[in-house]
């Protein structure tokens, strides 16, 4: 591991300054991403901005409903609070998805949304990766891909997202607030997270010198009839083959809103924003929820190992909204 200096950021604008003076630090949190890559090598700061003792670990409601959630947020006490719970089922569900206990009491809001690929290859350095040395190629495009994307993919990076938490945002509209030397922004979580196109060693649209201070999900009445379906190899600590966080509010007997984001399937959390259009409006029935998964994956392409994604996607589209319709 590469020798760092390590500070503590006394305040929010501290932290921001001492990024803007250093653009090879990194804002550490819980570290349970950041820590890993840092032993593989992947990941060489020349300086660690630790940031864990800025008040932003508060889950509060909005004045004008929602909720707003700090960037320091342990997923574990974010997925017991009573106000997610009862009001966003779906991102509690995710966040116990996710990883395990002892890694959920470390892991933050804002570290969840920064985590990077598990691609076997970004973590092995004898392989090239596009994303961890731009130019140097993709080995999963001929390699072992079974875990890799089936949509938004590109020549340069077929990795996948790995986070839960983020999918269930996705589906929830929630928006990441943002604090840089220039002041505070906003960004959509459909946009926060990028697709690999040519660039694929930018996950994110946050500029280099921007600390994520929160995330503020707005009120939904179709959020609190909502969950979230994992399938994985195994069933604790394994990232997601395919995940589907999906919401659904029905009136006399038709779709009035619904909201499908899946996991495991590309570079980013995936909204399928088509598929949600296709069925608004229509009967609650079998034939619109396969419409539903015919519509959301018609776009993927699958390689030589995970070519099964694609139906099996489909099938956790289609289980978890029948789940939902008989809740």
């Amino acid at each position: 591991m590469r020798p760092f200096e390590y500070i503590r950021a006394a305040t929010i604008q501290d932290a921001v300054r001492a990024k803007a003076a250093s653009p090879d630090a990194k804002f550490l949190g819980g570290g349970t991403n950041l820590v890993d890559l840092m032993k593989y090598g992947v990941e060489q700061p020349g300086q660690l901005i630790d940031v864990t003792r800025l008040p932003l670990a508060a889950v509060e409601p909005l004045p004008g409903g929602g909720v707003r959630i700090g960037a320091l947020v342990r997923n574990s006490d974010l997925a017991l609070h009573p106000l997610i719970v009862k009001a966003y089922p779906v991102l509690s569900e995710a966040l116990l998805a996710g990883a395990s206990p002892q890694l959920r009491n470390m892991a933050t809001t804002a570290g969840n949304l920064m985590q990077r690929t598990r691609c076997y290859y970004f973590y092995d350095s004898a392989f090239p990766c596009n994303k961890r040395e731009p130019g140097s190629g993709c080995s999963a495009i001929g390699g072992q891909n079974r875990i890799h994307a089936i949509l938004g993919q590109s020549a340069s990076c077929i990795a996948t997202h790995p986070s839960d938490m983020a999918v269930a945002m996705a589906a929830l509209d929630a928006v990441v607030k943002i604090q840089g030397p220039d002041g505070t922004r906003s960004i959509p979580i459909v946009d926060f997270h990028r697709l690999p196109g040519n660039t694929p060693q930018l996950d994110t649209n946050l500029q280099p010198d921007e600390l994520i201070v929160a995330v503020d999900i707005p009120p939904a009445q179709v959020a609190s009839r909502s969950r979230y379906l994992k399938v994985r190899d195994r069933a604790s600590y394994a990232f997601a083959l395919v995940s589907v966080a999906a919401a659904i509010d029905v009136q006399n007997g038709r779709i009035r809103d619904s909201r499908i984001a899946l996991g495991g399937v590309a570079h980013k959390p995936w909204r399928a924003l088509e598929a949600e259009r296709a069925v608004a409006g229509q009967p609650l029935s079998a034939a619109t929820l396969r419409k539903a998964a015919d519509v959301a994956m018609s776009g993927a392409k699958g390689y030589e190992h995970n070519q099964f994604k694609i139906e099996l996607a489909k099938r956790t589209i289609l289980r978890a909204f029948s789940e939902l319709s008989d809740a």
